[in-house]
C-alpha cells in the first residue's frame, strides 16, 4: 500500500473549518468586497447605497444622502420605508439584526418585495458590518425610531426603540459605519471624486432619485 504524501496527510477531516456568523467575511474579505485595498474600501459604501437604490427602484425612496465624516466614517441616509424591525417568524430575532448579522438574509430574495435589485443580494449589509470597526443603524418606521449598534459584526444589544417619529418626519434608514483599520490597508482613505463619479452614474440610471454626497473632512 502506497504511503500517503505530505500533502495528503495534511488534508483530512480535521482540515475542514466551519466559520460561524460573519467570521468568513473577516477571514476572506476578497470574496465579498474584492480585497482590502482602496477599491474595496469604496465598495463598502456602494453596498450600503445599493440597498437605498433598490428602495428607489421599488418606488419607495426618493432621496439618498451620503456623508464622509471627519473620522473617515460614512453615513448613508434614505427616505425609504425603513428596514423591518419586527421579530422574524423563524429566526426569532429582529429582521433588522438578521440582515446585518447573517449572510444571505434580506428582502432581495422575495420577488414581491424587490422586483429588481443590485449589490450582493442580501450579503451586502452583513459583509459591510463584518468589515467595520463599528456600525450604527437607525430606522424610522411604524411611527417610531429604532436603533442598533454593532462592533465588528456583533450587536452590542438587541434592537431598541429610542423615540417617536416626529410629525411629518420621513421614514427611512440611516447607516453609519467606520471601516476596520485592522483589515484595510494603512493608507486607505475615501476619495471624494471616486464616490462622486459612481453616484452620478447611479443617479443617471435610477429615475426619480436625488443622491447627495457631502465631505465633512478638513481639507489638508
Amino acid at each position: 500500500m502506497a504511503r500517503k504524501t505530505e500533502a495528503e496527510r495534511q488534508y483530512d477531516a480535521s482540515s475542514i473549518q466551519v466559520l460561524k456568523g460573519l467570521e468568513a467575511v473577516r477571514r476572506r474579505p476578497g470574496m465579498y468586497v474584492g480585497g482590502t485595498d482602496v477599491k474595496a474600501l469604496h465598495h463598502l459604501v456602494y453596498e450600503i447605497v445599493d440597498n437605498s437604490i433598490d428602495e428607489a427602484l421599488a418606488g419607495r425612496c426618493g432621496r439618498i444622502e451620503v456623508t464622509i465624516h471627519e473620522d473617515n466614517s460614512i453615513s448613508v441616509e434614505d427616505d425609504g420605508v425603513g428596514i423591518p424591525v419586527a421579530k422574524h417568524p423563524t429566526e426569532k430575532v429582529s429582521a433588522l439584526e438578521l440582515v446585518h448579522t447573517t449572510l444571505h438574509a434580506g428582502g432581495k430574495f422575495d420577488n414581491d418585495a424587490y422586483k429588481v435589485s443590485g449589490g450582493l443580494h442580501g450579503v451586502g449589509a452583513a459583509a459591510v458590518n463584518a468589515l467595520s470597526e463599528w456600525m450604527e443603524v437607525t430606522v424610522r418606521r411604524e411611527g417610531a425610531v429604532w436603533f442598533q449598534r454593532y462592533q465588528r459584526g456583533l450587536p452590542d444589544a438587541p434592537v431598541k426603540k429610542i423615540g417617536k417619529l416626529a410629525k411629518n418626519e420621513p421614514t427611512g434608514t440611516t447607516t453609519h459605519f467606520k471601516f476596520d483599520e485592522t483589515i484595510f490597508e494603512e493608507d486607505a482613505t475615501y476619495r471624494f471624486e471616486t464616490l462622486l463619479n459612481r453616484f452620478r452614474e447611479m443617479a443617471f440610471v435610477t429615475s426619480g432619485v436625488f443622491l447627495k454626497l457631502r465631505d465633512d473632512r478638513t481639507s489638508p
